[in-house]
């Protein structure tokens, strides 16, 4: 049964619904009715499922689900028209270096499996769509390093799928949606299943701005420190390295750098009563933590663990296994972005609204969108005002962000290289994010179109839409935008009105 739970400015963290057996009773029958749906081969049948079901007795959590559902489902059959490829809405490609039926060899089914995806590789290629060269030659490769695990049926059909893929490589193309047929349109879709919202020329246009922006601000702090270099990555690169703001690489350095983002933390508790109103006492019960030293040995990446309303504390535990990597000023951002108030308030309030399958599936890029928006938040409440290497440390993680959705619509919709791609990185980025290099950037991007631009779209659309004219109405757009759970573009739109956007990264 869906329990739909809001949280209320003032003293009463959880609203009492109007007719609530009737809600309940309703809500129950509309999650068996969403649940039946992955027994439907198409959107198409999907949909006509949902035709008669009225939204008339529904919590505001169960027509999210609906209207999600509907309005996904909508898009997915839009899809399925122009490009029946691949994974719907992820990928024209059926087998990848990180998906198809040969990363599962312990399946019972893993070779008919197998066979299938090999009959789809073939489909593909009759239409024009191939893996690009080096993603193709990473998954020949992955291919290879798993067939001591195989029986010997799965290793055959493997087999013939790797030579298969061989086979194509001469077919291989450029990267980029753009090149194939429909590819445009596609793309398009693609994005507006993540989040809502179309047209990635105009969306390339903007990012491209805030980027620029955001790095021409990050430039004049980097002169200012004394940082050399030919352009704003190069002085990035330096700053990087500055061994004065460097923890040392024991365990008093790592404990040095989780007790200062607790410092950072628990300042950013003494603004959610702004920020929000009240809150369910899980989203504070948080923490950074350290991983244990097997953890830090083996290398293991950073990782949360959501509150739980029964106490269990919240924790993010920080890779910090190469920690001459992480400058002191890194860390305040980060801790805004996974903790308070990024992810820290709006998973827990979406473990309490409790969305359908569905609903998560359509909104795929509001809970990054939220922790890169609450960032941007914090830096609009002054939270680094004063502190210029800690501002600078922000703007960095800005141009991560906007960087890695710049690439996005750049290779998919303007039609860049590789090589541009890489270019964009290194001139404005300079330093990759500590959890990933740039060639993992670019190949995530070439392989999962619209993933990194759905994120940037999400919090655009909240920063357009939240902070504007007086602070007391801010809990209440916050509250708005996340206490029945994540949102499409259409409802935050109905919540919180048109977009008011901002021109800059976190000011005017």
């Amino acid at each position: 049964m869906i329990r739909r739970r809001s949280f209320l400015a003032g003293a009463a963290a959880l609203a009492v619904i109007p007719n609530i057996a009737e809600a309940a009773d309703g809500d129950a029958a509309l999650r068996a009715t969403l649940d039946s749906l992955a027994k439907l081969d198409t959107p198409t049948a999907k949909l006509a499922k949902l035709r008669g079901v009225r939204e008339a007795g529904l919590s505001a959590g169960a027509k999210l689900d609906l209207e999600t559902a509907r309005e996904g489902l909508v898009i997915d059959a839009r899809i399925a028209a122009i490009m029946p490829y691949g994974r719907l809405g992820r990928s024209p490609y059926s087998v990848t270096p990180t998906s198809g039926a040969w990363r599962d060899l312990g399946a019972p089914d893993a070779a008919d499996r197998i066979a299938t995806d090999t009959a789809a590789i073939k489909r593909e290629a009759a239409a024009g769509i191939v893996l690009p060269p080096d993603a193709l030659d990473r998954t020949v490769a992955g291919m290879l390093t798993v067939t001591d695990r195989a029986p010997a049926q799965t290793l055959s059909a493997l087999a013939e799928q790797a030579r298969v893929l061989v086979a194509l490589a001469p077919q291989a193309g450029d990267v980029g949606m753009g090149r194939l047929s429909n590819g445009a349109a596609y793309y398009d879709l693609l994005i507006d299943r993540q989040f809502g919202g179309r047209d990635a020329a105009t969306i390339h246009r903007r990012i491209e701005k805030l980027a620029s922006e955001t790095a021409v601000e990050a430039d004049d702090l980097l002169r200012r420190f004394g940082y050399q270099g030919r352009n704003t990555g190069e002085r990035f690169r330096a700053a990087f390295r500055d061994p004065q703001f460097l923890y040392s690489d024991n365990a008093e350095g790592r404990d040095r750098a989780v007790a200062g983002m607790n410092g950072w933390l628990a300042r950013a508790k003494g603004r959610l009563p702004g920020l929000f109103g009240s809150l369910p006492p899980e989203c504070v019960n948080v923490a950074a933590r350290r991983m244990t030293p097997v953890e830090e040995l083996a290398k293991k990446g950073g990782y949360r663990v959501v509150p739980g309303q029964n106490g269990t504390p919240g924790s993010y535990f920080v890779d910090l296994s190469d920690i001459r990597r992480r400058p002191d000023w890194s860390l305040a951002s980060v801790v805004h972005h996974e903790l308070l108030p990024g992810h820290m308030v709006q998973m827990p309030l979406d473990a309490r609204a409790e969305p359908h399958a569905l609903r998560l599936e359509y909104t795929a890029g509001f809970q990054e969108g939220w922790a890169i928006y609450a960032e941007q938040l914090m830096a609009r409440q002054g939270a680094f005002d004063g502190n210029d290497r800690a501002r600078l440390g922000f703007l960095h993680w800005m141009l991560f962000r906007l960087c890695r959705s710049l690439i996005d619509t750049g290779v998919h919709s303007a039609r860049w290289s590789l090589q541009e791609a890489r270019e964009t990185l290194e001139r404005m980025q300079g330093e990759p994010a500590f959890f990933a290099t740039f060639d993992q950037d670019i190949q995530r991007v070439c392989l999962e179109p619209a993933t990194r631009v759905g994120e940037a779209l999400a919090w655009l659309a909240l920063a357009d839409r939240c902070g504007r004219g007086a602070s007391a109405t801010l809990p209440a757009q916050h509250r708005a935008a996340i206490g029945d759970g994540r949102l499409r573009l259409s409802a935050l739109e109905r919540r919180l009105g048109p977009a008011r956007p901002w021109n800059s990264i976190d000011r005017q």
